[in-house]
């Protein structure tokens, strides 16, 4: 019986320190992992990175050298780890697999907010739709139309064909076209024009509206107006100065020949 006892003392004896040893590895792990996290949120807090990415890296970090710590304890137990990391890899890349559509709008959402094409507040054409940014996040971006609808695209959507934000140079230019007939004082319209877009204290002043002659149509002598503009007054300035014209041509007895032609319609609203 004795015999038995002192190999069972010493199994436990041997065996116990190594469970001490991988206890430690396990809480001395953990504590180093979570400065790991810190500092690199710190870090990457200090040079201005998003938030999103920031939490989302330094949280990657603790993971990584949670599970290194992990696998190193399982080694102090005398677990062959190599079948466990196998089998780590393998499920790994079954769920890559399954989840495939989910990662490219990860890896979309993490390359917009590292690159900024647009940001929240601009007015933007992608993913097939256009509208307001509201959110950026790591796989969708959710869009406000000027309807007031919601509209929530994949970010690997909105990254698969080309994006236009209308926000990002701070102005735009609105181009109007109006025709007058054939009878009509050509500069006496442009005078019209002109003055029009001078009462209008939202058109920029430089650079300088155009007012030129586009085209001879069948009915009409087309002008193309091209005034500058602040991106949040578009339509507005749209809107007022196609109402102004048109009351200013009547005052003047300037014609208006019917149709008359919408070139603009074609253009998105923002």
């Amino acid at each position: 019986m004795e015999p038995y006892v002192d190999k069972i003392m010493e199994l436990a004896r041997v065996f116990g320190v190594k469970l001490i040893v991988a206890l430690l590895i396990l809480v001395i792990g953990r504590w180093a992992a979570q400065i790991v996290e810190k500092v690199v949120s710190k870090l990457m807090g200090r040079r201005g990175v998003d938030p999103t990415i920031t939490s989302f890296v330094s949280h990657l970090a603790y993971f990584l050298l949670l599970a290194f710590v992990v696998v190193a304890a399982l080694g102090q137990l005398g677990i062959q780890t190599a079948s466990f990391v196998a089998i780590i890899g393998a499920a790994g890349l079954a769920v890559g697999l399954a989840l495939q559509g989910s990662l490219a709008n990860f890896a979309a959402g993490f390359l917009m907010i590292i690159f900024r094409p647009f940001k929240v507040g601009d007015y933007i054409e992608g993913g097939g739709t256009a509208g307001t940014v509201e959110k950026i996040q790591l796989f969708t971006t959710q869009l406000a139309t000027p309807d007031n609808k919601t509209i929530i695209v994949p970010n690997a959507k909105m990254t698969d064909d080309k994006i236009v934000n209308w926000s990002m140079k701070g102005t735009r230019r609105v181009d109007m076209v109006f025709g007058i007939g054939y009878g009509d004082d050509i500069d006496k319209a442009r005078k019209v024009i002109s003055e029009v877009l001078a009462s209008d204290s939202r058109i920029l002043k430089e650079p300088p509206p155009q007012i030129s002659i586009a085209s001879l149509g069948d009915s009409s002598v087309d002008f193309t107006v091209r005034p500058w503009v602040n991106a949040g007054d578009y339509w507005g300035v749209y809107f007022d100065i196609t109402e102004k014209v048109k009351k200013a041509f009547d005052q003047n007895g300037i014609s208006i020949p019917f149709p008359q032609r919408d070139v603009h319609m074609y253009q998105h609203t923002a």
